[in-house]
Formats: structure tokens, sequence, C-alpha cells
């Protein structure tokens, strides 16, 4: 309860560059009977950026980004049910595959009265951005992906345990996983690959952790990771996606990323030849965490090219 009031309590301020406050609001919408935390900000009537989080964070991972952007943009930034202050209604029909996942999205746009936005995806954002793309392509207006994959190149050998799980979700393959939602395991995704660790804030791996460890989170967890096969069955889609609609699209990409590999983001270029590519070197799977600064500059530019 602290740490939700932690959160959730305060308003976020920051200068813009022409010195006018921008002020990030934390607000629940009622999704089909879900209560989807979220942060916005920006002007009203500005093109919208929609930011999708991953594993095993939420919105809080946006929370110096979206001043940034929201000097510009409308910046909606809704925690994923199962992530963050997101409360699935009760009932136990709700079974977290990424079909169940998207829908809230694609529903919760609807509800804040979003026609069309641009996209933000990163981890686990990335499957439920490409089904929002694929559903309604004429709603996306760019694509800003961050170690969001979208190719089988893209996964490293690190997916093997996972595959495994696909493949025989029985309890032998199943409980081996429980170790990915410990505190040393969160740790070290926020680390490996990253040159500098100074740079990661500790708070974001210790307040992950802590929703992690919440009772049922576990279970809630796995779900998800066995139903991301889905997502793979689910590139050819993507692709063609890409190849009629030319979405304009920036990869910026931590080189370092155990699990999503650089050749994941050279091979957007395949199939949307116009894409723009940066590897950051000395960053890893959460490169927002350690070079935010950068990805902003990257993303305002990216933007101001694309959005009208």
């Amino acid at each position: 309860m602290a740490l939700a009031l932690l959160l959730v309590g305060a308003k976020v301020h920051a200068a813009s560059p022409a010195n006018a406050e921008v002020v990030v609001r934390h607000e629940f919408a009622e999704v089909d009977g879900h209560k989807i935390f979220y942060r916005e900000a920006g002007p009203a009537d500005a093109p919208v950026v929609l930011l999708l989080h991953g594993f095993p964070t939420s919105s809080r991972l946006f929370r110096a980004l979206i001043p940034k952007l929201a000097v510009r943009y409308r910046v909606l930034a809704p925690d994923l049910p199962g992530f963050g202050l997101t409360q699935v209604k009760d009932g136990g029909s709700f079974h977290y595959s990424f079909d169940e996942l998207s829908q809230v999205v694609d529903r919760f746009t609807e509800v804040k009265a979003v026609k069309r936005y641009a996209l933000y995806v990163f981890d686990i954002g990335a499957p439920i951005g490409w089904r929002l793309a694929v559903a309604h392509p004429d709603r996306i207006t760019a694509i800003v992906t961050q170690n969001g994959n979208a190719y089988e190149e893209g996964l490293s050998p690190g997916w093997a345990p996972m595959r495994e799980f696909w493949a025989d979700p029985s309890p032998q393959h199943r409980d081996p996983l429980r170790k990915l939602f410990k505190l040393e395991t969160t740790r070290w995704q926020y680390l490996e690959g990253v040159k500098e660790p100074s740079r990661i804030d500790p708070d974001d791996y210790l307040l992950d952790q802590q929703f992690l460890d919440r009772p049922g989170q576990e279970d809630i967890q796995l779900a998800i990771l066995l139903d991301y096969r889905s997502n793979l069955k689910q590139y050819a889609a993507v692709h063609d996606y890409f190849r009629k609609h030319q979405p304009p699209l920036l990869a910026v990409w931590g080189a370092g990323d155990p699990f999503f590999l650089p050749a994941g983001a050279e091979a957007f270029k395949r199939d949307l030849p116009k894409a723009e590519v940066h590897m950051i070197d000395g960053a890893g799977h959460f490169a927002l965490a350690s070079h935010g600064d950068e990805i902003a500059r990257w993303m305002m530019a990216f933007l101001g090219r694309n959005l009208r």
C-alpha cells in the first residue's frame, strides 16, 4: 500500500525547453471491468504517443521520458495487466494471453478516445504493439522499438529454457523458470551488458521486484511467458504489415541485450528499407534506464520528421 501511494500520489513536473511546465498525471481508467493505471501528459490536441513497457517493469519505466516527449506530444503510458498498479477484474476469467493483453490495450485507447497514435514498444510490449498494428494499420502513425523484437534472429540462445517450456509446460520445465522472478535475476536484467553500471538507478530493479514479490505474481508471469510462443507464430503477419504499410520505424537497441540480439534490430530493414536503426554500445536490455537522454533525442528527431 505504501508503494502504491508513493507512485500514485505525486504529480511529476519538468521544465520544457520553452520553460513551460509539463505535468504528468497518474490516473486509473475503467476498461471492461479492469482498472488500468496510466500516466498521461502533454497537450490534449497533440499527436499521441503510446508507450508500452515490458517485463518486469511498468509505466514507471517512462517517468523521465514522458516529460521530454510531452513538450510536443500527448503521451499515454498504461501499466499492462499483471504489472504495476493495474487491477484485473475479479472472476478468474483473464488468462494473461497476449491476445487478451492486446485487447485490453486496444480498448484502453478507445476509452481514452485515441484514434491514431505512434507506438513505443519494449520487450513484451512489442508483440502487443504488433497485434495492434496488424489489427488497425490505419491507426499507427509511427513506431519506436527499443529492444522490442519481431524476428527469429533477434532471439538469443538464452531463450532455450523458455523454448523447452513452450514445448512441454510440465513442472520439470516450468519450475526452473521461477528463478526469473527473483531479485538476483531482476538486477541482472538491468545490469547485464551495461558498461557503466552506475547509470542504472537501483530503485528501478528494487521497485520492480516489489511488484514481482506480490502473491500470485509468479503464476501470472509464467502464464505470460508460456503464451510468448504465440508471438513467434505472429511474426509472418507482422512482416506482411511492415511490407504493405511501410510505417516509419526507429529501432534503438541496447547492443548488450542478453535476450534480444542486435540482429533483430537490423532485421527491420529487410521489410522496412527506410527504418532507422541505432545500436547503443554500452547499453543492455533496459537501454532506456541507462541511456534515456540519448533515446529521447533520437525519438524527438524521428517523431518530428514523421508526425504532423
